[in-house]
Formats: structure tokens, C-alpha cells, sequence
């Protein structure tokens, strides 16, 4: 079973595996049926990370996916950690980063990143779970402005990421692209 967005921003979701990802238990939700684009979004998500070694290899996982939006978790490991023995940013950031990937993918259209500007506002420790929300923003033509949340299980928030991006030729999935 795939999960939906949570209600509310801060809400927990059932981990959804992406090819080769792994997955946790967590909470089942029903889907929403107006969350129009979902099984497109969830598709391209998976398409995506399938091939996403970078993101793999740190242990990201795949929460969900919806038009414009989608979440993302990591454990914090110790190889994470950098010289003052709290997580590195590189790390945060990616997991911030992929994340923001995901949702401005979510309409079949081949995006990518033209620039991130990201605030780190709480330390993470080793054996933190993460997780980044991506909300996207605003969309006009080829170019689009997405908000990132990353926050610890806690709900403290540790980093505020802002991605822009812009469509360039291609798709993820042999579909015709919508938005």
C-alpha cells in the first residue's frame, strides 16, 4: 500500500519503496482521491531514484509523492558525521536536495536544479531519522521555486532549503507529461 501525503505538513507517512530503495512500517493513510497527479508523481519517483546512486547510497528513502510535493527520510549515521561530531550539511542537504528532485520531477517532465540557497538551524546527531518536505511553490512555464522542510523525528525543524529549477527536454516515464 502507498501512502498519501499527511494532512498537515508535519504528519508522518507510510514509507512507499522505490526500486531498490528500503523500506520501514509506519502509518497507513488512504489517498485522497482529488490528490490528482499522485500515481503520475509516484511513478516518476520511482523511476528516478531507481537509477539515483547518490541518493541510495546515503540510505535515503522514498516516503511519498504527489504533484508538486514530496517527502523523504534518512537515519543520520555516524559516517555522516562531520569534524564537531554532528551531522554535515553536505549530507542534510542532500537528503534536502532529493527531496525537492522528486517533487519538481513530479509532473513527467525532465527538471532540474538551477540553484538552492539552504539554512541549518538545529544539529542532527548520529541515529537521527530525517525527514524533508518539498512543497512546490510556484510553476510558470519551463522554470519553478520549491520549499524544502527537513526536520528530526522530534519535529524539530533542522534546515529550510529553497530550490529553483527548470525543465529541460525529456521525460521520466513513457507517458505524456500534465501541468
Amino acid at each position: 500500500m502507498t501512502a498519501s501525503p499527511p494532512p498537515a505538513e508535519d504528519g508522518p507517512a507510510e514509507d512507499v519503496p522505490a526500486a531498490g530503495w528500503p523500506a520501514e512500517d509506519g502509518p497507513a493513510e488512504e489517498i485522497p482521491a482529488e490528490d490528482a497527479g499522485r500515481e503520475l508523481a509516484e511513478r516518476c519517483m520511482r523511476a528516478m531514484l531507481g537509477s539515483d546512486a547518490a541518493s541510495a547510497s546515503l540510505g535515503i528513502r522514498a516516503l511519498w509523492a504527489a504533484a508538486g510535493r514530496a517527502e523523504m527520510a534518512m537515519t543520520v549515521t555516524p559516517a555522516m558525521l562531520n569534524g564537531h561530531l554532528i551531522g554535515h550539511g553536505g549530507m542534510v542537504f542532500t537528503l534536502a536536495d532529493t527531496a525537492f528532485a522528486v517533487a519538481c520531477n513530479s509532473y513527467n517532465r525532465s527538471t532540474v536544479a538551477t540553484g538552492c540557497d539552504i539554512d541549518f538551524v538545529a544539529p542532527v546527531r548520529a541515529g537521527d531519522e530525517l525527514r524533508a518536505v518539498a512543497v512546490e511553490r510556484y510553476r510558470r512555464g519551463r522554470a519553478g521555486l520549491y520549499d524544502v522542510t527537513v526536520r528530526r523525528a522530534d519535529g524539530v525543524v533542522v534546515a529550510e532549503m529553497r530550490g529553483r529549477c527548470r525543465e529541460i527536454p525529456g521525460s521520466l516515464v513513457g507517458e505524456p507529461a500534465t501541468g
